[in-house]
């Protein structure tokens, strides 16, 4: 094999290049792609990119310039190809099962397609493997469509009557004569010595022969049953010469499956092979349907069971597949639209589509759950979706939310039973019971809105205003199709902030708390407070500090949390809550600095510290010395105590280091460290020397606070605060550590992210928490208090009070904004089975737990407006797993069924003894009925 170590990695990816812009540009039927696992792929990408600093976006070649630049490290490399993680089974020695791909594979997330050019060069300088080839077919129907095979159609080869059975993959667009070739080499048989049977939808079957027609024309289906006969003289001719005796080789054929025989043969390369005697495993279950009069055991198909049908992707409608997939597995609506539904349309509804859409439905539905798995054309359904809702039309991706929102609202209007909605307006709560206005709430919806969707879909939450300036509080009762739950990090601040005490109990610690990002003022005290174990007769006190002077104290709860910067920098202090007529004394740091005229000077720097006092009472100079040195005493260094100051506080030097965080425990263990040199150390400093101190009176003139102990200090009734200025000179230095006060962190250190908290899931009920929070209205959203009669930035709280039959939810992975638009990857945790939201509903006049099941949700993959969806799907019936990408149907593990791609999660209602199983939707409008339900 050629080497290419002369290349350099600027040309190989030149080369690269060059063959790329002139493959793809021609593309035709039958030429050869194959397939390259995305981790080596980008692993390339980042060694032949690792010495630009910048690349020129011609556009002309998809293949080098699939990912941005990794960056100027160096890098390795690549060993040699590995497309071993792309299929089953990679190092078995059978190699059939070798060249077998994993049903879940996602172009662009685990594979990439390269021409054949492309590779050739590739392979020629790296060699590995396996090589995966596949062509490339036109999958149009009216139209050349061309697009690359990824998965071959596999069939299961039934060798009659000898029991054998062989799986084999061939191309939907080869021919049914492809297939008779290929069966007669597994088996070992002339062609004159067999004839083929295809078997679909349990109730059809076929002699294949039309020998030219394809596959695809044929209606074979993945996973579908070809039946291989041995022929008998007279077998074949007969069959063809007569069309009558086509059921009577078909009976000939049941019962050489009944007494079919184990065995097997040697297989041949490339298909997979299991030999079997049991009947069972061979024909499949029996039928039991009318038509089949075959005898007892009928004959089905594998793969027969309902409900496990693809659909055609048309160009960019993933999004529709997945979310109509969800929908029709949903077993309510299975149910119902299987049955007769047309009764229930209101072709009157002027908020509806005049049945049109709950009928193309319906028919969809239908077809989906017909048996067979041959792929189902969605073009009549999405022309009718795009006629009622024009932004679904054209082959544009949209999101698949979006739809499922539509199609439910839809869907109920050409639904509802209410023919003629009556006006109904529901009264303020004004003190009544809560689960007397929220049935009243429910039962005027139900009035004008009652459909199979209310049914299933449709809950109700308590919502509840407070203005900010009355203090009106406003409670409501509204229905919810779906809940839109906002991921942590977008709904979140992360804000640092340093603790101060001022009784000399800890030293200056920073602290990190998550508060909403549209939160106010409030909501940090609040935060903080549990953070650091406040106690009962303490509080709080948030100042902003700028230049190392207080530039504001934020004591007004709310200020909103916006109007404070990343680069900002807070400080918190903890000061007694019982202080009356308070004004604020304020400690202010200076210390000798070099001035480039006249010399040195004092200069403020740190954070200065904040004691509260009382106009009410007197205070002296001597007074002010005592309050600066308990301040202070956390700071003094050890080596200044005497001998048994030092072994009371020796256990907490340790204590006196920097804080990287804040915690109940940080500021516990610094509290019982500080709070000794606070009872042993404080009254001898005091009593031996004064610290030099300076007020600033109110005539702005400096006091010297070292002599006249016992002289009050004038308190003027108009300030808030007392300047106190204490000069640093080197020899205080030398007694205490000021380190503590030197680098106030700023609110939010921008950097990257730590690769624990990149990695590190939410939990799905953290997002319902994020979700339920109180937080104020955003400022396009404001509220007219009925009481100020003024638009008010109120804040909100919800509230979960009954839950539906089906749960969706939403989880809101995309962000906009006028500049850009951008996709939250963040790994949420959520339960497939055992959803408890008990603790959530707000209606406390019930025992019974509300527990929910997982059974189908939406996943994206990719980035904004170049991603793909699929659905998860579980079959109640069969209690099993299954993805559905567009016309692919695989099974997959319930284990693999969570990931980074959740978008839209549908839960059901687990049946117990002690679980609802009513939202009340058809018979609320009877109120004693809702009266009795507890939810």
């Amino acid at each position: 094999m050629e080497s290419n170590a002369e290349l350099t990695p600027e040309e190989e990816r030149l080369v690269i290049r060059d063959i790329a812009i002139s493959s793809q540009s021609n593309t035709k039927e039958g030429d050869l792609f194959y397939l390259i696992t995305q981790r080596w792929w980008q692993h390339w990408l980042d060694y032949v990119n690792q010495d630009l600093t910048s690349m020129a976006n011609d556009g002309s070649s998809s293949y080098a310039d699939y990912h941005e630049l990794a960056g100027s490290s160096t890098m390795r490399r690549p060993s040699g190809i590995d497309n071993s993680d792309l299929m089953y089974d990679a190092d078995s020695d059978d190699y059939s099962m070798r060249m077998e791909l994993h049903d879940t594979l996602v172009e662009g997330r685990d594979y990439i397609l390269l021409p054949q050019e492309v590779w050739n060069q590739l392979y020629l300088w790296y060699g590995g493997g396996p090589t995966l080839v596949r062509k490339v077919i036109n999958s149009g129907l009216s139209q050349t469509e061309l697009a690359v095979e990824v998965y071959l159609l596999r069939l299961q080869l039934l060798l009659m009557p000898k029991g054998e059975r062989a799986y084999v993959r061939i191309s939907k667009k080869e021919t049914v004569k492809a297939l008779h070739k290929k069966a007669c080499e597994i088996f070992e048989f002339n062609l004159d010595q067999v004839c083929i049977w295809d078997y679909y939808g349990h109730r059809k079957h076929a002699l294949m022969n039309d020998l030219d027609k394809t596959l695809d024309d044929a209606n074979l289906q993945m996973d579908q049953d070809i039946l291989v006969e041995i022929l008998g003289d007279t077998c074949l001719s007969s069959v063809q010469e007569n069309g009558s005796a086509e059921k009577e080789s078909t009976s000939i054929l049941v019962e050489r499956c009944k007494s079919a025989a184990g065995g097997s043969s040697s297989a041949k390369a490339g298909v997979s092979r299991n030999g079997s005697s049991e009947l069972g495993q061979i024909v499949g279950s029996p039928v039991g349907e009318a038509e089949n009069n075959y005898g007892a055991s009928g004959v089905s198909t594998r793969g027969s069971t309902g409900g496990l049908t693809g659909l055609i992707n048309l160009g960019n409608t993933c999004f529709m597949n997945s979310a109509i997939q969800c929908l029709v597995h949903t077993p309510e609506f299975a149910r119902y639209f299987r049955e007769d539904y047309k009764p229930e349309i209101n072709w009157q509804n002027p908020l509806g589509m005049v049945g049109e859409l709950a009928i193309a439905f319906g028919e969809l539905l239908r077809k989906l759950w017909a048996p067979g798995r041959t792929p189902i054309n969605p073009r009549p359904f999405k022309a009718k979706l795009a006629r009622f809702a024009p932004q679904f039309s054209g082959y544009n991706q949209h999101d698949s939310q979006e739809l499922l929102a539509f199609l439910l609202d839809g869907l109920h209007e050409d639904l509802n039973r209410v023919k003629h909605k009556p006006y109904l307006k529901s009264r303020d709560a004004d003190g009544r019971p809560d689960e007397e206005v929220a049935n009243e709430y429910w039962a005027n919806y139900i009035a004008r809105n009652d459909s199979i969707i209310v049914d299933v879909c449709q809950g109700q939450y308590k919502s509840t205003l407070v203005c900010p300036v009355c203090g009106k509080v406003s409670v409501t009762f509204d229905p919810f199709m779906w809940l839109s739950l906002p991921l942590q990090s977008t709904n979140t601040r992360t804000m640092t902030v340093t603790v101060f005490t001022s009784d000399g109990s800890a030293l200056p610690t920073p602290c990190t708390v998550f508060v909403p990002k549209h939160g106010r003022c409030r909501d940090l005290v609040q935060a903080i407070s549990s953070a650091c174990s406040l106690k009962n007769d303490e509080r709080l006190l948030l100042a902003e500090v700028r230049g190392n002077l207080i530039s504001r104290f934020l004591e007004d709860p709310l200020i909103q949390l916006s109007t404070i910067k990343d680069d900002d920098h807070l400080a918190v202090y903890k000061i007694p809550k019982l202080v009356k007529n308070t004004v604020y004394l304020q400690l202010v740091h200076r210390r000798e600095e070099k001035e480039s005229s006249s010399g040195l000077g004092w200069k403020s720097y740190g954070t200065p510290f904040v004691s509260p006092l009382s106009r009410d009472d007197p205070i002296t100079r001597g007074d002010v010395q005592a309050i600066v040195h308990t301040m202070l005493s956390p700071m003094l260094r050890a080596e200044n105590l005497e001998p048994s100051d030092l072994n009371s506080t020796m256990s907490g030097e340790g204590s006196h280091a920097s804080h990287d965080g804040c915690s109940s425990e940080k500021i516990a263990d610094s509290t019982a460290s500080d709070s000794a040199i606070k009872e042993h150390g404080r009254s001898k400093i005091v009593k031996e020397s004064f610290l030099p101190l300076q007020l600033m009176d109110e005539n702005d003139i400096l006091v010297d606070l070292t002599t006249g102990e016992e002289k009050a200090i004038k308190l003027s009734s108009s300030t808030t605060s007392v300047l106190v200025f204490i000069n640093w000179s080197q020899i205080l230095l030398e007694k205490y550590d000021t380190q503590s006060l030197e680098n106030l962190p700023e609110v939010l250190k921008f950097g990257p992210p730590t690769k624990k908290s990149r990695n590190e899931p939410i939990s799905l009920y953290t997002c319902l928490e994020a979700f339920l929070r109180e937080e104020p209205l955003v400022p396009e959203d404001m509220w007219y208090c009925p009481q100020c009669k003024e638009q008010r930035q109120a804040s909100k709280k919800l509230d979960l009070w009954r839950l539906p039959e089906v749960l969706v939810i939403h989880l809101k992975r995309f962000s906009y904004n006028r500049s850009m638009k951008h996709k939250l990857e963040t790994y949420v945790n959520f339960p497939i089975h055992d959803f408890d939201l008990t603790n959530y509903v707000a209606h406390k006049n019930s025992s019974k737990r509300q527990l929910y099941e997982l059974y189908a949700l939406s996943n994206h993959y990719g980035g904004m407006g170049s991603g793909h969806y699929t659905a998860h799907i579980k079959l109640v019936d069969d209690n099993r797993w299954y993805n559905f990408d567009d016309n692919h149907v695989s099974t997959i593990n319930e284990e693999d069924v969570k990931s980074a791609a959740a978008y839209v999660l549908f839960y059901r209602r687990v049946k117990t003894e002690d679980v609802s199983v009513s939202n009340g939707a058809q018979s609320s409008v009877g109120q004693n009925h809702m009266l009795l339900e507890k939810q």
